[in-house]
């Protein structure tokens, strides 16, 4: 099977290898790279790998055809409107950082169909499954969004604090989760709290940028920290948050100066 991977940073090319090893065709587009048009990628391609940044895909999802199978493997996007107008989308997410992929280590992810289990599968990355699509993509989201906070409290695996605030923050996303629709049993999964755990200490990129906030309070990202943007849209009223998620409405508060 031809499959079109977009996005060639470190996670699309590490989901990329895998089909390889299964057997399939993959070929790549991603937006840096001028020479690779993008319907040359899509032509004879039966799925699509969406793995860009978050900021992108408003600017990609246009210029892809909705008779294809889609498979969201971005994470950032709070709500699934942008990819309902695709006949057949599907989610992929999880604790899965691309080294640790590519070194063959025993990974968990959530797949939001069976034919993102079949196309995936190997003896090192299993999956949790679920059907609610928005709730998968709630979590890859808030979970970003949490772990600046992570970073800026200085929270350290470990620790008593570090656990509390997993746990405390675990329940509230799926406070966040029920009051938008989706189900809040999904923060369960590998998607919700076993993403969000990773994702609250180094090499986040969402952590590390919390830890820069401890000394600036008004540092801007230098690089893509897809917690930032998450949190203007959430602040902005892109989701609902429930008034006793006190712990994602006291970070709403700290971040007026960089987000």
């Amino acid at each position: 099977m031809r499959i079109a991977v977009l996005g060639a940073g470190a996670f699309g090319t590490a989901l990329g290898n895998i089909l390889v090893k299964n057997g399939h065709e993959v070929v790549y587009y991603d937006p840096k790279i001028t020479d690779v048009k993008l319907e040359d990628v899509l032509d004879g391609a039966e799925v699509m790998v969406l793995a860009v940044p978050s900021g992108v895909v408003q600017d990609i999802l246009p210029y892809l055809p909705t008779n294809k199978t889609l498979i969201v493997a971005t994470k950032g996007v709070l709500t699934p409107e942008p990819f309902e107008k695709f006949e057949n989308w599907m989610v992929l997410s999880g604790p899965g950082f691309a080294g640790d992929i590519e070194k063959g280590k025993s990974t968990k992810l959530t797949a939001t169909s069976e034919e993102i289990i079949k196309l995936f599968s190997t003896d090192y990355l299993k999956f949790d499954s679920t059907t609610d699509k928005k709730g998968v993509l709630m979590c890859g989201a808030l979970k970003n969004v949490y772990a600046i906070l992570a970073g800026i409290l200085d929270l350290r695996p470990g620790a008593s604090e570090h656990e509390k605030f997993l746990r405390d923050v675990t329940k509230e996303m799926g406070l966040i989760l029920a009051m938008n629709g989706a189900d809040e049993k999904t923060v369960n999964l590998a998607c919700g709290e076993g993403d969000l755990r990773i994702t609250c200490y180094y090499p986040s990129r969402n952590y590390e940028f919390g830890q820069i906030l401890r000394d600036n309070p008004e540092a801007i990202p230098e690089k893509t920290v897809e917690g930032v943007p998450a949190l203007k849209r959430i602040r902005e009223g892109e989701i609902l948050v429930p008034e006793n998620a006190v712990i994602l409405r006291d970070l709403i508060r700290r971040s007026e100066q960089w987000a």
